[in-house]
């Protein structure tokens, strides 16, 4: 399935979450401690979660079940320094030894490993005693004022914008898939269930997407890990400054160019939103709706307004910062 959609999965995971996925990864890569010198991105698919992870000194590796996303994600990591290393391979049976990594990451890909604990389990196996685990998700929405629409979005809106994929039966398992999920409440309980002890809980978009970050209990006897030593380098390689340079330069630039089009997005939103209501304000004591409908109506529209007006505000601060360099990506 994944194979399927590997061309235009990151474009669509652009539409599906607002434009919001690169700034909930920077969250989960600023939760991986820097003295972290074997990381494991798993579910890596298309690599996007890779550019954050890499330091000097420190070996990222990237593991997916789906070749084809493997191939994305080599293309989009080759070249710099500290490259990241990819393999394909099974998340329930990682080709590492036990204890024989800092930190790992997974961005939107636990809910596809069933059953969940035994996933976590070999997960434990490979994280050395004290190491981090920091798991980013979608997630069902927990009742509240806006949980109707969070709901509609999940199950109308991201199969409809699967249409773009040449295959859509799978942005239909993703929608079924969070509902699967769930909130979070269970994939807590599972955490606890095998070795893992919540630090850090954030929660983005009014819980549509959340990130936990965990750390592995040692085992009876056994000490937690120690901070490894910062490696530096010992001299410099020919072009290596002028390369990394050309590639930090490339990141904002990228950066800048999604953060615009976020604004851009809410900002259209918003206008949209304003001519609903004002279309609104002036049809609705004609339409065949009750008092409770009528106020209903005019409550999500305005609540509507106001959410992405305060967020057209703030991806256009986000854009300004991005341009003069502001923007901070680890």
């Amino acid at each position: 399935m994944f194979d399927g959609v590997s061309g235009r999965y990151d474009l669509l995971n652009r539409i599906m979450t607002l434009g919001q996925d690169s700034a909930w990864r920077e969250a989960m890569w600023r939760s991986v401690p820097d003295s972290a010198r074997r990381v494991l991105d798993l579910c890596t698919g298309s690599g996007t979660s890779l550019v954050g992870l890499r330091r000097p000194g420190r070996t990222v590796l990237g593991v997916d079940v789906s070749l084809a996303m493997l191939r994305v994600a080599a293309d989009s990591t080759a070249g710099g320094g500290w490259m990241p290393r990819l393999a394909c391979a099974d998340g329930f049976r990682l080709p590492l030894r036990a204890d024989s990594l800092d930190a790992v990451t997974i961005a939107f890909g636990i809910r596809n490993l069933r059953p969940r604990r035994d996933a976590l389990a070999e997960i434990a196996r490979v994280l050395a005693a004290g190491g981090r685990l920091s798991v980013l998700e979608a997630a069902a929405p927990k009742p509240g004022p806006l949980a109707p629409l969070a709901r509609w979005w999940i199950r109308v809106a991201i199969p409809f914008a699967g249409r773009l994929s040449p295959d859509p039966s799978a942005y239909r398992y993703l929608s079924e898939s969070i509902f699967e999920f769930g909130s979070g409440p269970e994939f807590e309980v599972d955490l606890a269930a095998e070795g893992f002890r919540i630090v850090a809980n954030q929660s983005f978009l009014f819980g549509a997407a959340r990130l936990w970050v965990a750390e592995r209990r040692p085992a009876v006897g056994q000490k937690a890990t120690e901070q490894a030593i910062v490696v530096q380098r010992a001299m410099n390689v020919p072009g290596d400054s002028a390369q990394a340079a050309s590639g930090t330069a490339r990141v904002r630039d990228e950066v800048a160019t999604w953060r615009l089009l976020q604004a851009l997005t809410s900002t259209a939103l918003a206008a949209a939103l304003v001519w609903a209501l004002s279309v609104w304000l002036k049809v609705r004591e004609d339409l065949p709706l009750t008092p409770p409908q009528r106020l209903g109506g005019g409550i999500l529209l305005v609540g509507g307004l106001v959410v992405f007006g305060v967020r057209s505000l703030i991806q256009w601060l986000r854009w300004s910062a991005s341009r003069g360099g502001g923007v901070r990506l680890s």
